[in-house]
């Protein structure tokens, strides 16, 4: 018996050197890296199972395939998207050109948007849209529940369908998880063409399991679309569960439609292999909407050599004269992320954030507590959101910038998932925005005032600065 032991534990002590080889070999950042290696070393079995199914890093060698179809479609809609009159606004140059250069996401003038924070008014929305629609409808979307409102919008889709409007749907196959496949199946029989993002099945699940499509993208016959942080999902109705959820959706118009639809077929071509690219998906501007707001669609994947949103973000604080306001449900912030909010703070920039009171995952909610307190610590001010769970995601910088769309300011988002944000260059939009924050801080209460929370006893503090190691990887 004792010799089966000390074999057992000789296998394990091997293959927890060469998982540890595996981490450091792949040249991660040090974080990363060093937070996968304690899970590995100190959670016995569990932390190598854990590194199988979510740490080994195969992205770039099977998702390869994307990055050369977007270089398809890009031309495909550079072909159509004539634009007069575009003046760009000097001061944001550079985060424009740094989303132009890197994801392709090309400014668009002529932008019309319609802001929604509760689930009542942007479903109608939603719902009313797709009952305008004419010839295609495309919804990318992490989470389509089978629940009441997810039923409704199913049979919406079901009987454009029938009418003969083309509709595509992508649902992200583990954010949704708990929904039978008799879900879809009832949608394809209708006449969706429904098709999962990155079906886990094992035992590829290793490679599948970690980059997620957190997008939320809704186009309706390439003339209107939605982008934000709401799933399709009850729970983003007031009224439906125990915890409002509070979220940020736009609809759009106008010119930048085109980058929502260019976003979507991307994703098409990669779960379905089929490249659309014709011109009736790119609709020529009826000339309806002539605003001064111009807007980029920009999205980020763990396929790209550099994690574009992240950097946007990077530059905007470090480029803010005034004030940055952020909203998020999460707040894990990577190393540049963190380093530009601190130093923007003590440079005298109002930086003010806004997180849940209470999380929907208590392990974010005791690794994210330390990274508040950093932040309060440099100036930060830090609020929590009482009237619900603040699920949404947005930023907005000096009057005059504001971006709303999947991100969360945490590794996962920044670096792991497949996210798409809207980025406006309007004076009126960021206003608006501004409104939105300056509502939720009125519902909110400040960090500092909570003793439990900027004061913990040692032992808190202990379990949060443990939970915090593990922040790279949650």
């Amino acid at each position: 018996m004792h010799g089966l032991y000390l074999t057992g534990v000789i296998i394990n002590e091997i293959i927890v050197t060469i998982a540890i080889i595996h981490v450091l070999m792949d040249n991660r950042q040090p974080a990363k890296t060093m937070a996968w290696a304690l899970v590995i070393f100190f959670v016995p079995v569990v932390g190598i199972v854990l590194y199988i199914f979510f740490g080994v890093n195969t992205r770039k060698e099977r998702m390869v395939s994307q990055r050369s179809m977007d270089q398809l479609t890009k031309r495909s809609m550079l072909e159509f998207a004539e634009q007069r009159d575009l003046r760009l606004p000097e001061r944001y140059l550079p985060v424009i050109d740094l989303f132009v250069n890197q994801n392709m996401a090309l400014p668009f003038n002529n932008t019309g948007a319609e802001i929604f924070t509760d689930g009542h008014s942007y479903f109608l929305a939603l719902l009313a849209a797709i009952g305008r629609a004419r010839h295609h409808i495309h919804i990318d979307m992490f989470i389509f529940a089978d629940d009441a409102l997810g039923r409704l919008v199913a049979d919406s889709l079901i009987d454009k369908a029938r009418q003969g409007v083309e509709v595509r749907v992508i649902y992200d196959d583990v954010g949704c998880w708990n929904v039978g496949h008799g879900f879809y199946e009832r949608m394809r029989e209708g006449g969706v063409d429904v098709r999962p993002f990155l079906p886990v099945r094992f035992p590829t699940f290793t490679s599948k399991a970690n980059y997620r499509n957190h997008r939320k993208i809704v186009v309706i016959d390439g003339r209107e679309g939605f982008i934000g942080g709401m799933n399709i999902a009850l729970r983003y109705v007031k009224g439906t569960g125990r915890q409002p959820w509070r979220d940020t959706m736009v609809r759009i118009t106008g010119g930048a439609v085109y980058g929502l639809q260019r976003a979507f077929l991307v994703d098409w071509y990669f779960v379905d292999r089929t490249l659309i690219s014709s011109r009736k998906y790119y609709p020529q501007p009826d000339g309806s909407v002539r605003t001064g707001c111009i807007a980029q669609i920009v999205t980020a994947s763990p396929v790209s050599p550099y994690p574009e949103i992240m950097q946007g973000y990077v530059r905007i604080i470090l480029g803010a004269r005034r004030y940055i306001y952020i909203e998020t449900p999460y707040f894990l912030p990577t190393e540049p992320v963190l380093f530009a909010l601190k130093m923007a703070a003590l440079g005298g920039i109002d930086i003010r954030i806004i997180v849940p009171a209470k999380s929907d995952s208590r392990f974010v909610e005791w690794a994210g507590r330390s990274y508040l307190r950093d932040m309060a610590g440099a100036g930060v001010k830090i609020y929590l959101y009482t009237a619900g769970f603040l699920h949404s995601k947005m930023l907005v910088c000096d009057d005059t910038l504001a971006t709303c769309g999947s991100t969360n300011v945490d590794f996962r988002s920044f670096e792991n998932d497949f996210e798409a944000n809207a980025f406006f260059y309007d004076g009126d939009m960021a206003m608006r925005f501004k409104q939105v924050f300056l509502a939720d801080q009125q519902r909110s209460c400040l960090f500092d005032d909570v003793a439990r929370l900027a004061s913990p006893r040692f032992f808190t503090r202990l379990w949060e600065s443990l939970t915090r190691l593990l922040s790279p990887v949650m």
